[in-house]
C-alpha cells in the first residue's frame, strides 16, 4: 500500500470514528486506539507533506484569522423565534397556526426540539471545485462558518469552527447521497459547552487568577469569537445541527426528515426530538423536558416548537422578525430578585478567600437558592453592592448561582421602605484568614486575596476533596461528611494520610458502616493508578490545572525532574509562562511540600510518565514565530520544534537564531531583518525539521 493509499484509508477510518463518538455518542474502538490512528496519520503527513489535504482530521487546528472576524452576509436570514411562557399562550399560538393554514384541527404535525442554550452557526460545505463535472462524485467541504450576526450579516468564525469534533470536515459522496442532500449545502444549528466542559474551564481560570465566566452560553460565544483557534479546541464545545438548506432554501419536505439526513450525513442532532399531532401531547413533551434539563449535561431554556411540513411553513411565512410556523416555549425564569442579607468569606485549597452572598432563600428554576458566589473584592466593588441590597440572582444547570446586578428594592413603591428603612451596609474585606487566624495578602496585580498559612483547616478541606473528585484522583465516597469528620478528629493532616487509613479508623465514623468502610479503602488503593499528571493536578500547584498537569508530565516524565526543574526549563513548556513557572518552584521550594511529596512517594502513587519523545537535531537553537503560516498553527508549530529540541521565544533577539514568518507577519519579522537574524517560512522549517 502506497503511502497515499493508507493516508486515505486511515482519514476515512478516523472520521467514521469522529461521527460515532462525537455525532451518536456510541464509540466502536478505545480512546488509546483512537489516538494511535490520529499518530499514525500525523506522522505520515509529517513524512509526506504533500499529502495534507484541508479536510484531513489533523487539520482542525489552524492559524488565526488574519484580522479578526470577516462579514459575510447570509444566504437567508437568520430570525429568532418568538416565545410564549405558558400553556395558554402555547395553545393560543397553536390556534393561529390552524387558522392560517386553513387545516381542519389534528391535521397539523408538529416537531418538537429542546430549545439549545447556546450560539447559532451557518455551516457552508461544497466540493473542491464545485464548477466541475464530476463535482456530484467528490466530498463536500467544510467551507464557511458564521455566526448569526444581526440575523442578515454574520461574522467567519471558520477557522475557529474547524476544531469543533462534532462539525465534520467533510461529507463523503457516498454518505452525502445517502442522506439526500446536494453537492453544496448549509446547514444551521447551535453551538453550545458541556456544563462539564464550563466547570473545568472556569477551575483552570481560576487556578490562573482569572474570573470564572458567567455561564455555558457566555462560555461558549467568547469561545467561538477568540483570536485563538487552540483554545476553542482545548473548550470541548458541540454542534447540533437541526436547519438544511441549498441557496437558501430548505431541502426536504418536513423538519423531520431534515433532522433524519442531517444525521446520516455525520451531523450531530439533538435525540430529544418528537413528531407529535395535538398541542396536548407537545405540552406533554415540554413537560418532560423541563423535568429532563437537569441531567443533560448541557443547557436548555425551553422547547422549539415547529410546523413540520416545509410545504405548510412556506405557506404560513414570517412577521417582521420571526417564522409564524415556529414558537419557542421558554421555561421557568432561572433568574430571580432576593436580599443580600449577609456576606460571608469561605477559603478554597490555594488560599484564596471567596466572598459569597448569603441570600433571602428564593426559588430559581424550581430549586431554593440561599448562597451565591461574588467572586472577589473588584466583583463587590464594580457592582457597588452592599448588605442588605436586593440582587437579581442568575442560576443556570449545575453552575453556582451568581449576583448579576444590584436593583432598586420592590418594597420601594409601595411605600413600605420609608416607613422602615432597611439597614445598608458596606462590606469590608477581612485582613485575617476567617477560618486559622492567618495574614491576609494580596499580591500586586491580582484580584484575590489568599491565606498565607499552608496548614490553614480550609486549605486542607478543600484540597482533599479535590484531590477526591472525579477529574483527580476519582476516590469515589470521600465527599463533605466523611472528609469533615476526618479532619474534626484530626485522623487527616494532609493528602497522604488518606493513604494511612484502615477499616477500624472508617467505622468509628458516623454512618459509615463495613461495606462503605471497605468500599472507600479499595478507592483510595486504586487511585494510585492514577496517572502522573492527575497526580500533579491533585497537588494543588497555584495555576496549573488539568491541561497544563498533562502537559508537564508530557515534557518531564517523572515529578522528580520536574522538582528539580529550572524557571527556563519549565517555560519550554506549552502553555507555562514566567506566572506558571514561578508558582511550581514556589511550590516546590516550601519544604511542607516536599515532605507530601515524598509521604505520597512512600504510599505508592505514580510518579513516572511516558515522556514525549524529543531528538536533538534542533538542539541548542533558538526560534521566533510571527504572522499566520498556511498549514500549521503556532502552536503545532511550536510543539515541532520543541520535539526537536529547540527553544520557541516571545522576543527577537541577537540570540534568535531563525524568525518564522507567516503572512501578516509584524514588527518581530522587522527587528530580525534589523538583526540580521535568518528567516524562514513554513516550507523552509519543515526542511529544517527533517
Amino acid at each position: 500500500m502506497t503511502p497515499a493509499q493508507r493516508v486515505e484509508e486511515l482519514r476515512e477510518q478516523i472520521r467514521h470514528h469522529e461521527y460515532l463518538y462525537y455525532g451518536l455518542d456510541a464509540p466502536e474502538i478505545s480512546d488509546a486506539a483512537f489516538d494511535a490512528l490520529t499518530r499514525e496519520l500525523q506522522e505520515l503527513e509529517a513524512k509526506h507533506p504533500e499529502l495534507i489535504t484541508p479536510d484531513s482530521p489533523t487539520q482542525r487546528v489552524g492559524g488565526k484569522p488574519k484580522e479578526g472576524f470577516a462579514k459575510v452576509a447570509h444566504s437567508r436570514p437568520m430570525l429568532s423565534l418568538d416565545n410564549v411562557n405558558s400553556e395558554a399562550e402555547l395553545r393560543d399560538w397553536d390556534r393561529r397556526v390552524r387558522e392560517l393554514a386553513g387545516e381542519k384541527h389534528g391535521e397539523i404535525r408538529y416537531t418538537t426540539e429542546l430549545k439549545l442554550d447556546g450560539l447559532s452557526l451557518a455551516l457552508h460545505y461544497s466540493p473542491a471545485d464545485p464548477a466541475s463535472a464530476d463535482s456530484a462524485s467528490k466530498p463536500s467541504l467544510l467551507r464557511r462558518a458564521l455566526t448569526r450576526g444581526d440575523g442578515t450579516i454574520g461574522e467567519d468564525v471558520t477557522t475557529n469552527v474547524r476544531t469543533i469534533r462534532s462539525v465534520p470536515l467533510s461529507i463523503s459522496a457516498a454518505r452525502r447521497h445517502a442522506a439526500g442532500l446536494p453537492a453544496a449545502f448549509e446547514v444551521r444549528g447551535e453551538v453550545v459547552m458541556p456544563i462539564s466542559a464550563f466547570l473545568r474551564m472556569n477551575e483552570e481560570r481560576e487556578a490562573q487568577g482569572l474570573a470564572p465566566a458567567a455561564n455555558p452560553r457566555n462560555a461558549a460565544a467568547g469561545t467561538i469569537r477568540t483570536l485563538e483557534p487552540n483554545i476553542v479546541a482545548q473548550r470541548h464545545l458541540d454542534f447540533y445541527g437541526y436547519f438544511a438548506y441549498e441557496n437558501g432554501e430548505t431541502i426536504f419536505p418536513s423538519q423531520v426528515e431534515t433532522l433524519n439526513a442531517l444525521s446520516a450525513a455525520g451531523f450531530r442532532v439533538n435525540p430529544h426530538r418528537e413528531a407529535l399531532t395535538t398541542i396536548e401531547d407537545v405540552l406533554a413533551f415540554i413537560q418532560r423536558a423541563e423535568q429532563q434539563r437537569a441531567n443533560l449535561g448541557y443547557e436548555i431554556d425551553g422547547v422549539v416548537i415547529k410546523v413540520d411540513s416545509t410545504a405548510l411553513q412556506q405557506r404560513l411565512g414570517f412577521t417582521g422578525r420571526a417564522p409564524r410556523w415556529a414558537v419557542a416555549y421558554k421555561f421557568t425564569a432561572r433568574s430571580a430578585i432576593t436580599r443580600v442579607d449577609d456576606i460571608r468569606v469561605q477559603v478554597g485549597r490555594t488560599g484564596k478567600l471567596t466572598p459569597v452572598a448569603v441570600l433571602s432563600p428564593v426559588s430559581i428554576g424550581g430549586t431554593t437558592v440561599s448562597r451565591a458566589t461574588l467572586h472577589n473584592a473588584d466583583e463587590i466593588a464594580r457592582l457597588g453592592l452592599k448588605i442588605g441590597d436586593s440582587v437579581l440572582v442568575e442560576r443556570g444547570g449545575d453552575v453556582i448561582p451568581k449576583v448579576v446586578e444590584v436593583v432598586p428594592d420592590p418594597n420601594t413603591d409601595s411605600g413600605e421602605e420609608k416607613q422602615h428603612p432597611r439597614e445598608r451596609r458596606e462590606f469590608h474585606f477581612p485582613t485575617t484568614c476567617p477560618v486559622c487566624g492567618s495574614k491576609v495578602v494580596r499580591a500586586e496585580g491580582e484580584a484575590d486575596y489568599r491565606c498565607v498559612n499552608v496548614d490553614c483547616p480550609a486549605r486542607l478541606r478543600e484540597s482533599l476533596l479535590h484531590f477526591a473528585s472525579r477529574g483527580v484522583m476519582n476516590i469515589e465516597g470521600l465527599g463533605e461528611a466523611v472528609v469533615t469528620q476526618l479532619m474534626e478528629r484530626k485522623l487527616v493532616t494532609s493528602i497522604a494520610d488518606l493513604y494511612r487509613l484502615d477499616e477500624a479508623t472508617l467505622l468509628s465514623l458516623e454512618r459509615v458502616g463495613p461495606k462503605s468502610a471497605q468500599n472507600l479503602l479499595h478507592e483510595i488503593a486504586q487511585s494510585k493508578k492514577a496517572p502522573l499528571d492527575r497526580v500533579l493536578f491533585g497537588l494543588g500547584i497555584r495555576f496549573v490545572g488539568e491541561k497544563t498537569a498533562q502537559l508537564l508530565a508530557e515534557e518531564f516524565g517523572s515529578l522528580d525532574a520536574l522538582m528539580h526543574a529550572s524557571a527556563e526549563e519549565l517555560e519550554r513548556v506549552n502553555e507555562v509562562g514566567p506566572r506558571v513557572s514561578q508558582a511550581i518552584l514556589e511550590f516546590f521550594a516550601e519544604q511542607r511540600n516536599r515532605n507530601l511529596v515524598e509521604h505520597l512517594r512512600a504510599a505508592g502513587l505514580t510518579f513516572t510518565a511516558e515522556k514525549k519523545q524529543r531528538s536533538s537535531q534542533l538542539e541548542g537553537l533558538t526560534f521566533v514565530l510571527t504572522g499566520t503560516l498556511p498549514g500549521m498553527s503556532r502552536e503545532d508549530a511550536k510543539a515541532r520544534i520543541e520535539t526537536a529540541g529547540g527553544k520557541v521565544s516571545g522576543s527577537v533577539s541577537k540570540k534568535t537564531n531563525y524568525v518564522v514568518a507567516g503572512e501578516e507577519a509584524g514588527s518581530k519579522l522587522d527587528k530580525a531583518r534589523s538583526l540580521g537574524v535568518p528567516i524562514l517560512d513554513e516550507a523552509g522549517l519543515l526542511a529544517l525539521l527533517r
